[in-house]
């Protein structure tokens, strides 16, 4: 998965604005204790992060 893709599908789950604020200031267990931010500037592959958010926000299998 892109980058600009996993933004896409944060923004059509969430909405423009607050994905960016789920991004910077949710931590996610699954991502070690990090934010999407910051696991993402770790290098941590978005598909990861995308799979770890879906997760922890029960997003559903037809979304993910």
């Amino acid at each position: 998965m892109r980058l600009s893709e996993f933004w896409v599908r944060m923004e059509d789950h969430f909405g423009v604005g607050y994905a960016r604020s789920v991004a910077r200031d949710h931590v996610l267990a699954r991502l070690g204790g990090r934010t999407v931010e910051q696991a993402i500037a770790a290098g941590e592959p978005a598909k990861q992060v995308w799979r770890a958010v879906c997760d922890e926000f029960e997003i559903p299998a037809r979304k993910r």
